[in-house]
């Protein structure tokens, strides 16, 4: 909930996601830490009355909103600004509510009862219970409540807590006391450090992988609306189903899922032919739910006694927040693609029995292994050559396929092997970010706001630029002949006949015939390709949240801005904070294209952004919204919305180009103004027509469903 009130000054970014669940982790570890150290070092008896006073105290930093003075994120890298303002907004309750897993089955593990001298049982019923919040957050309270609406019934759940957490303790309490032997002093030698090293490595590889995977999905697979919710859940039902005595999948099934699993979707990144959603999420969600559930479950079979419950959780949440800080922080930092993910999926053969235990391994077996190693290493350094050298297309896999399918059959000689097999996944890996793969392909760089690919038409014609799955622009470099071009024709959605052609098109020729100078507002900078849609006379002014596409545009790959506005005034920053500091009225024409992947940020299309815009655009102006999208009805989005502001009229304009290359691809605006007369004016461009009926609910800044647009776009489709 807190993570979607940031968005109006942080994008919609996957490291949005990344950071803010980076966030929960460090504060679990906190919890974790005072719930150890509380039931650890306090009196028994006293511990409850410690922790509703800090229930309490946490309850006076409800409701959960932005605090005042945090508005303006730094431009470059906002990592550390966001994690101090989750921190500031809701450290102390979500602390609070952390410890209260622990502590609980501390107090449990006190009353006598059962089932109380092994009450992990408990850590599953807890995350069923965040299972349900989860699940329930999107499809049943966001629909139904705003964000605002959300925060009071939060609270309110909050205080419900804080009495129940009451009578559990007063509970424990009166049967501690006819239980004086129940839960004594931890029993038996304390852990070693082999072991608190081996909690910390179990839970790092799955957190780690939970934020990669998302990562992995939105930025290669799809970035379809709700894709954060399928990971997470599957990450906190794969402790529901593992921390339990008896386990509802044998061991030896699971190990087998789990190796077949995470072989096969290394071997799909490994090549490019078969590059289609179903192949990339399949096999990907196969493999991250083995790889939790082996994880997981040989962390279950690796608890202490009761006695050392609350330490066990605390080391556990510090592979966490490692794993978080590995994935959210450093790998962007190291890698320049998602390369995180692979490596996440290769270690998880660490997480299986036996896998570090060379010890156990015979002689024979260890000098085995040092022939894999050599022989990987020549495979990696000279396959790819050899290949060249002989042709070897291998029916259009690629030689990174072979390799990697090489490597996956020598998995099937060492199968009882699991230093062997850990070592066969991690040659996989090394091909696959070695070699050209599916993972590593063009020239990619990578910001807090995504990966970005600068790449070539398979033709050689076009420089093509990508962020995560979708095409944001291109530049044609060579003619059909294969020659070197200077071309500052755009291309893609904004070539010479697109609607966004045509809406700047006509208002530079309005201003031509009233004689005025217009100005134009670009949120969105891309390949910089609408710059070349400028004439002499005009003022253009772009707004971008991301300095990486600043430096991309202005780079060798992309001349439209060297060649069209070398002298381009480029804002950096969220535009929702940006362009609201622009005088009103000062616009002529504003288009708002920017993307976040294959979506608009949903900040940009609340009711209070589309005011915003309108408010700076003159009587006579218009502003142009680029609503092209794989997955959500943006269309039907702004039919709904923009009554709501009131006063103002909109045309939609489709794009009946036939042509889907990168010379012109097709799209679709949304076009709206002030009045009636000024949006008649653009009814003469091809393509246009009204909105159509609004069926869905409007969406503002404190209620945007997108389970609504993301089905009327399946509808729409058949």
């Amino acid at each position: 909930m807190f993570a979607k009130m940031v968005l109006p000054l942080l994008g919609g970014g996957p490291s949005v996601w990344a950071v803010a669940l980076l966030f929960f982790q460090g504060a679990l570890l906190v919890g974790y830490a005072y719930a150890h150290l509380l039931t650890r070092y306090g009196p028994p008896r006293w511990s409850g009355y410690v922790h509703l006073a800090l229930s309490a105290a946490a309850f006076v930093a409800l409701p959960i909103a932005v605090p005042e003075g945090w508005s303006d994120p730094p431009t470059r890298d906002p990592y550390l600004w966001q994690l101090a303002l989750l921190a500031s907004a809701i450290g102390l309750p979500f602390v609070a509510v952390s410890a209260n897993a622990p502590l609980l089955q501390a107090w449990f593990a006190r009353t006598g009862h059962k089932d109380a001298a092994d009450p992990y049982f408990l850590y599953a019923a807890s995350n069923f219970g965040s299972l349900l919040a989860l699940l329930g957050y999107p499809l049943v309270f966001e629909p139904l409540l705003g964000l605002k609406a959300l925060a009071l019934v939060w609270t309110g759940g909050f205080a419900t807590l804080i009495f129940a957490l009451a009578a559990c303790f007063f509970v424990m309490r009166s049967l501690a006391a006819t239980q004086p032997a129940a839960a004594a002093a931890p029993s038996g030698p304390a852990p070693g450090w082999r072991a608190r090293a081996t909690w910390v490595g179990l839970a790092f590889v799955p957190s780690a992988l939970l934020t990669a995977f998302t990562t992995h999905v939105a930025t290669d697979v799809a970035s379809a609306p709700l894709i954060w919710v399928i990971p997470l859940v599957l990450y906190l039902a794969s402790f529901v189903v593992v921390f339990r005595e008896r386990a509802l999948v044998p061991r030896s099934v699971l190990l087998t899922l789990h190796a077949a699993a995470v072989i096969l979707a290394l071997l799909q990144l490994a090549q490019t032919e078969k590059e289609t959603w179903f192949y990339a999420a399949g096999f990907g969600v196969a493999a991250f739910i083995t790889v939790t559930l082996v994880a997981h479950r040989t962390l279950y079979e690796q608890r202490p006694d009761a006695s050392r419950l609350t330490e066990f959780y605390l080391w556990m949440s510090a592979g966490g927040v490692l794993g978080g800080i590995f994935a959210a922080l450093i790998a962007p930092r190291i890698f320049s693609e998602v390369f995180e993910y692979p490596l996440l999926l290769a270690l998880s053969f660490a997480c299986r029995p036996g896998a570090l235990e060379l010890n156990r391994e015979s002689r024979r077996a260890l000098l085995g292994l040092l022939a894999m190693i050599a022989a990987a290493a020549a495979v990696i350094h000279w396959g790819p050559s050899l290949a060249s050298t002989y042709q070897l297309d291998f029916r259009g896999w690629g030689s990174t396929a072979a390799i990697a399918a090489l490597f996956a059959l020598m998995a099937l000689v060492v199968w009882r092997h699991p230093p062997h097999l850990l070592f066969v996944a991690m040659s996989i890996y090394l091909a696959v970010v070695m070699l050209p793969s599916g993972v590593r392909r063009g020239n990619a760089e990578r910001s807090y706001f995504g990966v970005y690919r600068v790449t070539q038409s398979d033709d050689g014609q076009f420089n093509v630029l990508q962020h995560g799955t979708t095409l944001h622009g291109a530049q044609r470099i060579r003619d059909q002949r294969g020659n070197p071009v200077a071309s500052t024709t755009p291309a893609t959605y904004y070539h010479p006949h697109s609607p966004m052609a045509s809406a700047i098109r006509l208002m530079g020729s309005l201003a031509a015939s009233e004689r005025f100078d217009p100005k134009f507002g670009v949120i969105g900078l891309g390949t910089g390709a609408l710059a070349c849609h400028s004439a002499s006379g005009e003022t253009w002014r772009f707004f971008e949240i991301d300095p990486l596409v600043v430096a991309i545009a202005n780079s060798r790959k992309f001349t439209y801005l060297v060649n069209c506005q070398p002298d381009a005034h480029i804002i950096i920053g969220d535009a929702r904070l940006t362009f609201a500091r622009e005088p009103d009225e000062s616009y002529d024409l504003v288009i708002v294209d920017a993307f976040s992947s294959d979506a608009i940020p949903v900040h940009l299309l609340t009711a209070e952004a589309l005011g915003t815009y309108a408010a700076k655009v003159k009587p006579m102006g218009a502003v142009v919204l680029h609503i092209s999208n794989r997955y959500l009805d943006l269309e039907q989005v702004l039919a709904s919305t923009l009554p709501v502001i009131g006063g103002l009229h909109a045309v939609t304009v489709e794009d009946a180009t036939p042509e889907q290359s990168y010379v012109a691809t097709g799209s679709t605006i949304v076009i709206y103004a002030k009045s009636m007369h000024a949006i008649d004016r653009f009814r003469i461009i091809p393509g246009a027509r009204e909105l159509p009926a609004p069926h869905l609910a409007p969406w503002t800044d404190d209620a945007s469903d997108v389970l609504g647009p993301f089905l009327s776009k399946i509808r729409k489709r058949g």
